[in-house]
């Protein structure tokens, strides 16, 4: 449907670099300075503004640390948005059905996250709105679409989309998995209801090499998510 697309750099060691350090402080730096807020708050505020809170510094952040990709990257899906927006609905209706199909088979546990996001959403609307449609999705792309995807692909497509792809899926599940004070594996068998939106966020990527095609999808399927959460367990408040 569209000429192939020249070969596009993938991220510097440089860059590599900085993407360490946004890793660094989104995964383990924010997280706990937003606990000793809210302790030191005495509880007053909502975890889902101070997890807004925690993503907006992480946003920041990566502005700060790469400006020069994402305004590159935006750039070049202002200069094919046609080719873009026709992968990014297809990947969104492939990302649909397969999650139909990953959510059949019965899992020794239930998914926690549908009803925590309906829960937090019924006390922080806003919040949590904004961290899981706005600001979540453009760190996950930077890290693992642009950094690990795009590092990755270098050596092998398929690990690209091993490492990429099932490092996403097992991270969206990976607290359930480490939470309230015990271990529970099981909860990393979730994951495979993650993967169809991974792989999908994985190849929207790696067909228009654009951060911000991933991003917008990563968005819309989020968005899909909460209001999917706060449409089931809308009548348990």
């Amino acid at each position: 449907m569209y000429p192939r697309r020249t070969r596009l750099g993938e991220p510097t060691p440089a860059q590599c670099a900085r993407g360490l350090v946004l890793a660094l402080f989104h995964l383990i730096f924010f997280p706990f300075a937003m606990v000793w807020v809210q302790r030191t708050a005495g509880g007053e505020i909502p975890a889902a503004e101070a997890n807004a809170v925690c993503y907006l510094l992480s946003v920041v952040l990566a502005f700060a640390l790469f400006w020069g990709v994402l305004r590159e990257h935006f750039n070049r899906l202002l200069d094919r948005p046609a080719e873009h927006l026709v992968i990014l609905l297809a990947a969104l209706a492939a990302a649909g059905a397969l999650h139909l199909v990953a959510v059949l088979p019965p899992y020794p546990v239930e998914n926690p996250a549908p009803m925590a996001y309906a829960q937090e959403f019924a006390l922080a609307p806003r919040a949590t709105a904004v961290i899981l449609v706005v600001l979540m999705p453009i760190v996950e792309e930077l890290l693992f679409r642009w950094l690990i995807f795009g590092v990755l692909r270098r050596h092998s497509i398929w690990l690209a989309y091993l490492v990429s792809g099932g490092g996403f899926a097992l991270y969206c599940v990976l607290r359930y998995a480490f939470s309230g004070g015990g271990t529970d594996l099981r909860y990393l068998l979730l994951g495979a209801q993650y993967l169809p939106m991974s792989l999908a966020l994985c190849w929207a990527y790696g067909r228009t090499r654009c951060l911000w095609t991933a991003i917008v999808l990563h968005m819309a399927l989020n968005g899909l998510i909460l209001w999917g959460a706060v449409a089931l367990y809308s009548g348990v408040f």
